[in-house]
């Protein structure tokens, strides 16, 4: 059975069943019926997109199509779609617009969810976790909003990657409230830096572009009775700094984490305070979060390995 006999098939049989359905179907045998479309195979085929028209496209969209999610969904297929027509034009943005506002909950950032929707639309799922990584990196340490067309704010760094951890900060820094004209255009602005790095991501992991040099940055001095430590987990490094008094444990600071924020922040409060008290790192792990419980434990260990005996 061809494609032109199921596509026939297809319109008979949303006509209704039965003798009426049936004598329609009998006046149409001259009819043509277009073939249905090839289905593409995944992963879907990635072309680079100019990265400022996707900027000031997806600002734009943020607005129309509900916001974070639907934005970065636009900024990438609907731009595809543009250039290339089939299959990019048959995705709506606005399947992601339940994903605003941390999908309603403050929970993962709407263009996060928007901009992984597009990494696992063009990568196999192994390589859109590596690229979703790099995103969220990215993400976790970067100023919002540099994009600032409308309103001039002060930016700021999201340390996480949830609506609740961005957008907080960003309006307790400009005394912001929710409905204000200047926080949605930062989220409008973060929407199209999120397409714009996912672009870039993208582009590198298909050879279109290559990696920007990585700059290490200068490691800060420490004090005499200041120790760095760290330790590894599934999702990355944990890395802490440990301030001594004399043989006393005076200090423990989270200096970075790829830890799931949320789940790790109860064990980012309890785990240092009952290493202070009981001057060990042999305490009790948080239940729920004894992967990063013990990550703490271990890079503050590493930290006093390193304490001259």
């Amino acid at each position: 059975m061809n494609n032109q006999e199921i596509t026939r098939r297809s319109f008979i049989r949303n006509l209704g069943f039965g003798a009426a359905g049936a004598a329609l179907a009998s006046t149409l045998p001259a009819m043509s019926f277009a073939e249905t479309p090839d289905v593409p195979e995944y992963p879907w085929t990635w072309h680079p997109i100019d990265k400022q028209k996707a900027l000031e496209y997806t600002y734009k969209r943020w607005y129309e199509v509900g916001g974070c999610g639907g934005g970065a969904v636009a900024g990438i297929i609907e731009l595809l779609a543009e250039e290339y027509g089939y299959p990019y034009n048959v995705i709506p943005a606005k399947m992601m617009a339940l994903a605003a506002g941390g999908f309603g909950c403050q929970e993962l950032c709407g263009a996060l969810a928007g901009a992984c929707a597009m990494i696992g639309l063009f990568c196999e799922p192994k390589d859109a976790n590596t690229v979703r990584n790099a995103l969220f990196d990215w993400y976790r340490k970067e100023p919002f909003p540099t994009y600032q067309p409308e309103y001039s704010a002060v930016t700021t760094v999201a340390e996480g990657i949830t609506c609740r951890e961005s957008v907080n900060k960003f309006m307790k820094a400009n005394n912001l409230e929710m409905g204000d004209a200047p926080r949605k255009a930062r989220c409008a602005a973060l929407t199209g830096e999120v397409v714009v790095k996912t672009i870039e991501l993208l582009n590198v992991h298909f050879g279109y572009e290559e990696a920007a040099p990585v700059v290490e940055e200068p490691a800060a001095e420490l004090a005499a009775n200041e120790y760095i430590g760290t330790s590894q987990t599934e999702r990355g490094e944990l890395k802490v700094k440990v301030t001594m008094d004399g043989d006393k444990i005076a200090k423990i600071e989270i200096l970075d984490s790829s830890e799931t924020p949320g789940i790790r922040d109860s064990a980012f409060d309890a785990v240092p305070k009952a290493i202070l008290e009981k001057q060990s790192t042999q305490v009790d792990a948080v239940a729920g979060a004894t992967q990063s419980s013990n990550a703490i434990m271990q890079a503050v260990e590493d930290a006093l390995s390193q304490i001259k005996k």
